[in-house]
């Protein structure tokens, strides 16, 4: 289950790098693509939730997870903004782009 929810988040990080994309360019994302990289991520920290569950987690994947949850909370910061159609601060995208990128290194340095 641990590959499955990698590959969840790499679609997640796909959508993000597009949404980051638009915002830095100074541009509204589109809409319907913000709710598929919500989606995909909140499936990933789902799946991470039934592996910790599982109670057989490293501290990888603990860590890991904490630094996705405080990314989503950036993410809903972000979709604030959206939601009043108002461009957020880059500076948010990028402290939310970078600590998801962190969160995804993190387990993805299992593997290795």
């Amino acid at each position: 289950m641990f590959s499955y929810t990698l590959i969840v988040l790499v679609i997640a990080a796909v959508g993000g790098l597009v949404l980051a994309a638009h915002v830095l360019r100074g541009q509204l994302a589109p809409w319907p693509l913000s709710l598929i990289h919500a989606l995909f991520g909140a499936t990933g920290l789902i799946l991470l939730i039934i592996l910790l569950l599982q109670g057989n987690a490293s501290q990888k994947v603990i860590i890991g997870f904490v630094l996705l949850l405080i990314a989503a909370l950036g993410g809903f910061f972000l979709a604030s903004f959206h939601l009043r159609k108002k461009l957020p601060p880059k500076a948010v995208v990028i402290i939310h782009a970078g600590v998801a990128v962190a969160g995804f290194l993190t387990l993805a340095s299992i593997l290795l």
